[in-house]
């Protein structure tokens, strides 16, 4: 303001001084576009992503031909996702049809399309395991589970739809939920996978069978679903465990899972203040109504090996069992034959049992 005065003339070191400036009044706007981050995230997993189209006989011509709807009763698509790179595919044993009759076909990312067979189905998670015959596949990269928390952001994918494109749901981890176990009961079971993540994406259905990616671009899950008093619980399997499931089925070992025959409840320590029970961590080997009949399976190993309604499960194999080390992930470490050596608190006394699973 000075500058423009009359009286300011006298100050000519004023007007050097603003001779002397340059002004920069340009300014530069940078937009990041989420979406594409998300596909540059998920592209290495994106190639993995398969869809699995299940049938019966009287429908392989239609199949063949990808310009006929194969939307019709009998005939289903499914998201899987390549986990080796010579053609093993795993899925949600829901993504598929299931009937010794059906036939199966893969669409790769690229286009091109295989037979398949069904390899097995994993009883302990509900995993289930195609194969095709061919070799240098895209196959997944599974992060570490452990390191997700609650809260994190995470970015679900699947290619069930006829158009044979991925589709993506951004969202978040809600929680680990440590005692859903997928026998799909209030109680749990010694051979069925415990311990889910809980996720937030809207229509949760379309992504059964297919992976749950972090934003580091990792696989840190597979999506399944439970049926629970009548309604799906839609849940993410952890990497961790997963990664487990196949090597088990890489081993053709899926058939050989151990069984030890129990209903139990996870404890908490809420549920021991409830119950007031000595210990705060375990399985409780329990039925409501308070028969053994119903809480130990007839001729299992567990009755085998003398265990009783009531007893608290708390160590297997030297490994403390709790909300992060629950029995049946224990009981899946072994196959049919092993011993197992479990530590149980039975009338407020210790005692040691062994167990031939």
């Amino acid at each position: 303001i000075l500058v423009n005065l009359d009286s300011s003339a006298e100050f000519e070191f004023l007007k050097e001084g603003t001779e002397n400036i340059t002004i920069i009044n340009k300014t530069e706007e940078i937009t990041i576009k989420e979406e594409t981050s998300i596909n540059k995230i998920t592209n290495q997993v994106a190639s993995s992503v398969v869809n699995i189209i299940s049938y019966d006989i009287a429908t392989e011509k239609e199949i063949s031909n990808k310009k006929n709807d194969i939307n019709k009763t009998g005939v289903k698509n499914g998201t899987g996702v390549i986990v080796t790179s010579d053609g093993m595919i795993m899925t949600h044993i829901s993504a598929i049809n299931k009937e010794k009759s059906s036939y199966y076909k893969v669409m790769m990312y690229d286009g091109s399309m295989y037979e398949a067979s069904l390899v097995g189905v994993d009883a302990y998670s509900d995993l289930a395991f195609l194969k095709v015959q061919t070799n240098n596949l895209s196959s997944g990269s599974f992060g570490n589970s452990d390191d997700i928390k609650s809260g994190e952001k995470v970015i679900a994918i699947a290619n069930n739809f006829n158009s044979y494109a991925n589709r993506y749901a951004a969202g978040l981890i809600s929680s680990f939920n440590p005692t859903l176990n997928l026998a799909g009961s209030a109680l749990s079971s010694s051979e069925r996978l415990e311990g889910i993540y809980e996720p937030d994406f809207d229509y949760q259905d379309y992504f059964v069978g297919g992976p749950v990616v972090d934003y580091n671009g990792q696989i840190i899950g597979i999506t399944g679903k439970v049926v629970i008093d009548g309604e799906n619980k839609f849940f993410v399997i952890p990497s961790n465990k997963v990664r487990s499931i196949i090597n088990r089925a890489i081993r053709s070992e899926l058939d050989r899972s151990a069984v030890l025959g129990i209903y139990y409840v996870p404890i908490s320590k809420t549920y021991a203040v409830e119950k007031k029970l000595n210990v705060e961590s375990g399985a409780l080997i329990y039925s409501a109504s308070g028969q053994q009949g119903l809480a130990i399976i007839n001729d299992s190993p567990a009755q085998r090996s003398g265990l009783r309604l009531g007893d608290i499960i708390v160590s297997a194999d030297g490994q403390k069992i709790d909300l992060e080390h629950t029995l049946s992930d224990l009981i899946y470490k072994h196959v049919k034959g092993d011993k197992l050596e479990l530590v149980i608190i039975r009338e407020n006394e210790e005692k040691q049992l062994v167990v031939e699973l």
